[in-house]
């Protein structure tokens, strides 16, 4: 499950936020499998879709991370859940998603299929009401 600022995200939902302010972000990862799974990280990267067929990766300027946007992940046991936790600030108004991604470091163990299907997060940053 993702959560943005503790809305429950899918490919159907927008999440509105004001520029400038921090956006909670918990990824929940439950293994379902008979092994735990492990090490590994993920990553969440930002990018704009210009829904012609091009996306803009290049937001330095536009989003950042409090603290890190890799989440390094030792092990999660069989049935069990594991949650991260992170933030990041939108510096400008627009519509942002964010990607993630996982990077397995240990090639003799498999991620469930399910971690590989999450759903872009589509958040909308707008200016804040005076």
């Amino acid at each position: 499950d993702i959560l943005v600022d503790g809305k429950l995200c899918d490919c159907d939902i927008v999440v509105d936020c004001k520029v400038g302010d921090p956006i909670p972000l918990e990824v929940k990862l439950t293994n379902w499998s008979k092994h735990s799974v492990g090490p590994f990280a993920l990553t969440v990267t930002p990018y704009q879709d210009y829904q012609n067929g091009v996306h803009n990766y290049e937001l330095q300027d536009a989003i950042t991370f409090v603290g890190s946007n890799t989440f390094y992940i030792d092990s999660v046991k069989p049935t069990k859940d594991s949650v991260y936790f992170g933030a990041l600030l939108i510096l400008y108004t627009g519509d942002f998603y964010l990607n993630i991604k996982f990077h397995e470091d240990n090639c003799s163990r498999e991620l469930p299929l399910s971690w590989f299907c999450l759903p872009s997060v589509h958040i909308r940053a707008m200016e804040p009401v005076v």
